[in-house]
């Protein structure tokens, strides 16, 4: 039962100014549930009928059939509806369990969604500074699924740039082949490291690194083997982190993958008299978009990220025929990603205002701020290796006999790290603390898995029944908080898609599981009597949008903890 169009149809006859779509978008939902289930608000009838909204609202109230709702009434310039809470709990519930996906709707029409995301660098570690764009990006994933997208994860490597040249000038110089093979990632790490260390005394070293970046663009043997070696090291050592977090990718397609298209879209930039030369450089000019000219080629004829990027989103819309192209990258390439979709508009490619830019705030770490150049780096598989110890500890203090401990262990401590991640607003910046993240109370995801784990244990306590779906009204009214909450679920997963914004499931998920806790600690949910089938009926539904918030978040969702 949809109450919304519900409350749309029945103020429909007394509105003449509106159609029945722009009544439904107009309603409310009161945080307040004293102000009603739904609310109407009729500020924007006024200038059409030259009364004060709250007479408006009082004259529309008159000329209403409420026969469907507990009551109408009117609150200023609000109409406030109550429903009839035996009814529409019951539906309420009866619409989670009959839908193996509820909330989930088809609105995206197959269309594809290519999601440009994690994108570590080749020859360095994966730092907590990459756990958001992975994480968001996965979860965007997920979303875009569940509102009837083709999702496309596209890990887009950086494998490629002048960083490489500076890489392999520091082996050149500094380097052993025994110490790489004995710890690739940590090596070459320290190479660039000192790399930047020393070029502050002696800036020709920078030269250097441009110019072993040239040769590896002009397949130069060396630099093409050493550049090979360095990439396949540090895949596996990425795939590792991957499996940890249960994410995978459609495309492993990184930069140097985009080496030999980038020819043809110089082409179709000097065609189209964008190019211009600035200072022996070759340059597009945006000022007339408010922007700075954006390098295409350096002065020694190397290419730069936003060649690469251009031909990237080319090869995309051909191959994947895109009606969304999401890049989940940090705030700081705001203004690059402006450059690219302007640059793409006067190429005359429509489809730029189809990029859209997820732009993230960044981790701070005890307070500081992550930087490879400067060697201070938090590993993100220290961080999950960490986690996942620290929740096997609690495990041990609160279930000791818990069978499977090592797997619950690890759901939780990963899971802990990426709820809070994506519980933040992703454009806001914030400070992660390991011991305040692996935490069963409070606003964390071993939180969420433990109401779940608690609505199942309750489930197996009652023989984990049948659900008679022709019994699920609950006469307490303490239970509406939650019956609400799992009405709202559709509404969640549309809001989260449409903002590109995880935290809204995160968020939606902490809810529900402080109303289901509430209602648990208040009510006697086994009690053996007429509403039993109900009360079980609503710890099922709890148990399955909790699960699949978490999973929408890329979280597991353990039965037992």
């Amino acid at each position: 039962m949809d109450y919304k169009a519900l409350v749309a149809e029945t103020l429909n006859p007394a509105i003449d100014e509106l159609d029945l779509d722009d009544i439904q978008n107009k309603i409310e939902v009161p945080k307040d549930g004293s102000k009603g289930d739904f609310a109407f608000p009729t500020f924007t009838l006024a200038k059409t009928r030259h009364q004060a909204p709250n007479q408006i609202a009082a004259a529309i109230a008159e000329n209403i059939d409420d026969s469907q709702f507990a009551s109408v009434e009117v609150a200023g310039p609000y109409i406030n509806f109550f429903l009839k809470k035996d009814q529409a709990g019951s539906d309420f519930l009866k619409d989670v369990l009959s839908n193996p996906e509820y909330g989930h709707n088809t609105d995206g029409e197959a269309g594809h969604v290519t999601i440009d995301m994690s994108s570590p660098n080749i020859a360095k570690p994966m730092s907590m500074g990459h756990l958001r764009s992975t994480v968001i990006g996965n979860s965007l994933a997920e979303i875009a699924d569940a509102n009837g997208y083709q999702p496309i994860k596209i890990n887009h490597l950086g494998d490629w740039g002048t960083q490489f040249g500076k890489l392999i000038s520091a082996y050149k110089r500094w380097g052993s082949e025994d110490e790489v093979k004995a710890d690739p990632i940590n090596t070459l790490v320290k190479y660039y490291v000192r790399f930047h260390e020393e070029a502050e005394k002696d800036p020709s070293l920078n030269d250097e690194g441009r110019a072993w970046f040239k040769k590896l663009e002009d397949g130069d043997e060396e630099a093409t083997r050493l550049w090979k070696w360095f990439r396949e090291e540090s895949l596996k050592e990425f795939m590792d982190i991957y499996d940890q977090l249960d994410i995978q990718f459609d495309s492993f397609n990184g930069e140097a993958f985009y080496n030999d298209k980038m020819d043809e879209v110089v082409d179709m930039l000097e065609d189209k008299d964008l190019l211009v030369e600035s200072q022996g450089a070759e340059v597009v000019d945006l000022e007339d978009q408010g922007l700075n000219v954006a390098m295409i080629k350096r002065t020694d004829g190397a290419t730069l990220y936003m060649t690469r990027d251009l031909a990237a989103a080319i090869f995309r819309k051909r191959n994947y025929n895109f009606v969304k192209s999401l890049y989940v990258v940090g705030a700081e390439q705001t203004e690059h990603f402006k450059q690219l979709k302007a640059i793409l508009k006067k190429m005359g490619f429509e489809w730029a205002d189809d990029i859209e830019h997820v732009p993230f705030g960044l981790i701070t770490v005890n307070g500081k701020k992550l930087s490879t150049r400067s060697g201070r780096i938090v590993l993100l598989q220290d961080v999950l290796n960490d986690s996942v110890e620290l929740a096997r500890e609690q495990i041990d203090e609160k279930n000791p006999d818990l069978p499977n401990k090592d797997e619950v262990a690890h759901e939780v401590g990963v899971g802990a790290v990426v709820f809070h991640d994506l519980m933040n607003e992703r454009v806001k910046s914030f400070d992660f603390k390991l011991e305040d993240v692996v935490r069963f109370e409070g606003d964390t995801g071993p939180y969420v898995q433990y109401t779940n784990a608690r609505a199942q244990s309750l489930l197996r306590k009652a023989g984990n029944p049948t659900i008679d779906m022709n019994q699920l009204t609950i006469s307490d009214d303490a239970v509406w908080d939650v019956e609400k909450l799992l009405a709202d679920f559709p509404n969640v997963l549309k809001r989260a898609w449409r903002e590109y914004e995880p935290s809204v499931v995160a968020k939606y998920a902490l809810n529900l599981a402080r109303a289901f806790n509430k209602y648990y600690a208040n009510s006697k949910i086994l009690q053996d009597d007429d509403e039993l089938n109900a009360r079980l009926a609503l710890v099922t539904a709890v148990s399955q949008v909790l699960t699949e918030s978490l999973r929408l978040l890329g979280v597991k969702a353990p039965v037992e903890m």
